[in-house]
């Protein structure tokens, strides 16, 4: 891993065994964007490109850079605007996460921020506790869902083995039960 400067911006370099380069932007550049890509990005680099670098070295370098951006840059960003007194920041703030909050793919890249929308809930300002309201009930409805998938995942299967034969009536009837509670 070094630093190497490419047309003004300073990129964070990690070499894998078989020669190739992952470069990834410096934390001093990440400081210059809007307060909720920070953490968009490590997300990102998280759930859909680190396991395609291949070498276990380099991704363990490039978790650990990920927890430094998110603990040095992300977060530290991210609560000095929404305990700051400019609404209309907070606001600008929550109203990009409300957009992203809403799409699916989205969701799981800005799910750090959940645990610093409490103290906004009772807000003064209407539309800042309308906003974190809103991005609460994204939260859980996309925690519902994937509930719910996990669980038709399991009917699924329970379905399968009882018109197979190997599991009971009653075995059925009682995962088929808990199925429709968790559906209603």
């Amino acid at each position: 891993m070094d630093l190497k400067k490419k047309k003004g911006v300073i990129m964070r370099i990690f070499h894998k065994k078989d020669g190739g380069v992952i470069q990834l932007i410096e934390k001093k550049k990440i400081m210059e964007w809007p307060i909720e890509l920070p953490l968009i990005f490590v997300e990102f680099i998280r759930n859909s490109k680190l396991d395609t670098y291949g070498d276990p070295k380099v991704k363990k370098e490039i978790e650990q850079y990920l927890e430094e951006i998110t603990k040095d840059v992300a977060i530290p960003r991210f609560i000095d605007v929404l305990e700051g007194e400019n609404y209309e920041e907070i606001i600008l703030a929550l109203t990009r996460i409300e957009e992203l909050s809403k799409k699916k793919s989205k969701i799981d890249m800005i799910k750090p921020i959940e645990k610093y929308l409490d103290n906004l809930f009772t807000s003064n300002n209407k539309e800042i506790s309308r906003l974190a309201n809103n991005i609460s009930k994204s939260f859980a409805s996309a925690e519902r869902k994937k509930k719910l998938e996990k669980k038709r995942k399991i009917m699924k299967e329970k379905e399968e083995k009882f018109l197979a034969g190997n599991i009971s009536a009653e075995d059925y009837a009682k995962a088929r039960k808990e199925y429709l509670v968790l559906k209603d």
